[in-house]
């Protein structure tokens, strides 16, 4: 076991090296930073000090190599156009995108779970039919789409929901939703899929002739088997719900970290997005890492070697 956390941590760790040179390099390549950053009516003067204090003007293997020891320190830079540190922006803001990726992510499972177990076992009956069929379209359907019906049918027609802000539960209500069908949509046919695969299994079939009630075939045997795949995709749920709901942060006017990075974007604010994206690659990394532990808990066929 401590020896598999020990790979799992130097590949986390790889991972992290490769995402911040990848951000440290693609941001260079975009151009001068300093010119994106500073005003219009700034002189050279005023360039050149800016230069001077974001340290570019040294070589580029010494910056990365600062930006990666300030960066373990808990220091993403500073943000010019905020006139705050990365790290306390990005920190004002993770409990709101929390707040949202953990409400959409448990509603989610909520719907996902029971109608993917209930129509692998009603399989090829209209059930069957029409929920796969609502699968496919929520997960074709685009994220901003859902969300701005959502907002016309609840919000502006029936006005039984806010449109927008952040403010006590209701206003969590639809972002959550608009987060969770897409989720839910992915969920429900991996449950359905797993499930069928393991009923048709041997062990299954040895149970049932054991004369096992079928409540605990289901719940116990063959729910626990099928869920190394949806544990998978769902840690990739919640790692994308907590770092890439930008859209539906920015329709809903979530103060998260979503509407952070898509208005640092506009504003060519190059410290804060790339901070942004250190953020939710850490949190990538860290959910996958816990998926991979989880999995010696969920199926003790899986040996750490």
């Amino acid at each position: 076991m401590p020896l598999f956390l020990f790979k799992r941590f130097l590949q986390a760790l790889l991972v992290l090296i490769g995402v911040s040179f990848s951000t440290f390099i693609v941001a260079h390549m975009t151009g001068d930073p300093v010119e994106l950053m500073a005003r219009e009516n700034a002189t050279l003067e005023d360039k050149q000090a800016l230069r001077e204090f974001l340290g570019l003007d040294r070589p580029l293997a010494e910056q990365y190599l600062s930006f990666v020891g300030k960066a373990l320190q808990g220091d993403l830079g500073y943000s010019f156009v905020q006139q705050a540190p990365v790290t306390q922006l990005i920190a004002e803001r993770l409990p709101a995108t929390l707040l949202l990726a953990a409400a959409g992510f448990v509603l989610a499972l909520l719907i996902s779970v029971p109608l993917g177990i209930i129509i692998a076992l009603k399989r090829n009956t209209v059930w069957d039919v029409v929920v796969t069929a609502l699968a496919m379209i929520g997960q074709a359907a685009p994220g901003f789409w859902i969300g701005l019906m959502l907002v016309v049918l609840f919000a502006v027609e029936l006005k039984l929901l806010p449109v927008s802000g952040y403010g006590g539960p209701l206003y969590l209500v639809l972002p959550a939703i608009t987060l969770a069908l897409q989720s839910a949509a992915r969920l429900t046919r991996l449950v359905r899929a797993s499930m069928l695969e393991v009923l048709n299994a041997d062990y299954i079939r040895t149970a049932r002739s054991k004369g096992l009630r079928e409540r605990t075939i289901l719940f116990i045997h063959a729910f626990r088997g099928a869920m190394i795949p949806v544990v998978t995709m769902a840690g990739l749920e919640l790692a994308e719900l907590v770092s890439g709901a930008f859209i539906t942060e920015t329709i809903f006017a979530w103060p998260g970290v979503g509407r952070l990075a898509v208005n640092a974007v506009y504003q060519r604010d190059f410290p804060l997005i790339q901070g942004v994206v250190l953020m939710a690659a850490a949190f990538f990394v860290i959910i996958n890492f816990l998926v991979d532990v989880l999995y010696v808990v969920i199926d003790p066929r899986v040996k750490l070697k």
